[in-house]
């Protein structure tokens, strides 16, 4: 079976694997007040690093789901330590298992971009309780590509489309949301800095395919800087 880009992540086990990392996540919860009967769910929760953040920071109840069985396993092995009452697994944000209107806080950090979202986008607004709240963190297409450089970013990253803001905003629209607000976040990397540096959690051997994934990645960020940005998308249902 081909390697992806997915599949990389999972053997690095890089956390915050989104643009801006758990500084960003920090930034974005900074003003939200969950207490112990709201449930929140990390869809899409990678080694757990979220998830682990509002564990620690709030008295909610965490949810986490992610599709990929190693992501969860490196997730479990973080969460288990903490003593928390955080239930984790394996999981399609395209299906979820939850009631509808079961839960208040959904987080969606670089995740739906991975998904149909026509799919997912009304699978998580079924789950979210009536004024519910729903944080993605997205990639937009902020110019227009040209047929080759929409191909190339597709077929490595694994995606079906690139969307734009309005596309984005019509999608969420279409579910039933109410878009609050639409940001565009300041993006710091300091590796040097425990805040913002890469979190990892290493596979015990790393086939040599993932490295030239992961250097691809570094190229291709750079090379389609000007037509790729992020936004933080906040609606309520």
């Amino acid at each position: 079976m081909e390697k992806t880009y997915l599949d990389c992540l999972a053997a690095f086990g890089i956390g915050g694997a989104h643009p801006g990392g758990l500084q960003l996540t920090k930034k974005l919860l900074a003003n939200e007040r969950f207490d112990e009967n709201m449930v929140v769910l990390d869809a899409g929760c990678g080694t757990g690093q979220t998830a682990a953040y509002l564990a620690n920071e709030f008295d909610c109840q965490v949810l986490a789901v992610d599709l990929n069985p190693l992501m969860v396993e490196k997730a479990t092995e973080r969460l288990v330590n903490l003593q928390k009452d955080i239930c984790i697994e394996v999981a399609d944000v395209q299906s979820l298992s939850y009631e509808e209107g079961s839960i208040d806080v959904i987080l969606s950090e670089s995740v739906i971009s991975f998904t149909n979202p026509t799919i997912s986008i009304p699978e998580m607004t079924r789950v979210l309780k009536n004024n519910g709240k729903l944080f993605a963190i997205e990639m937009v297409l902020e110019q227009p590509l040209s047929a080759d450089g929409r191909k190339e970013i597709t077929e490595f990253y694994g995606m079906d489309q690139i969307w734009s803001v309005n596309e984005w905003m019509r999608a969420f629209l279409a579910a039933g949301l109410t878009i609050q607000s639409i940001e565009v976040p300041e993006l710091e990397t300091d590796n040097d800095d425990i805040e913002t540096a890469t979190d990892f959690s290493l596979s015990e051997s790393i086939d040599e395919t993932f490295h030239d994934i992961l250097s691809r990645h570094v190229v291709l960020t750079e090379n389609y800087k000007d037509q790729l940005g992020v936004r933080i998308f906040k609606c309520t249902k």
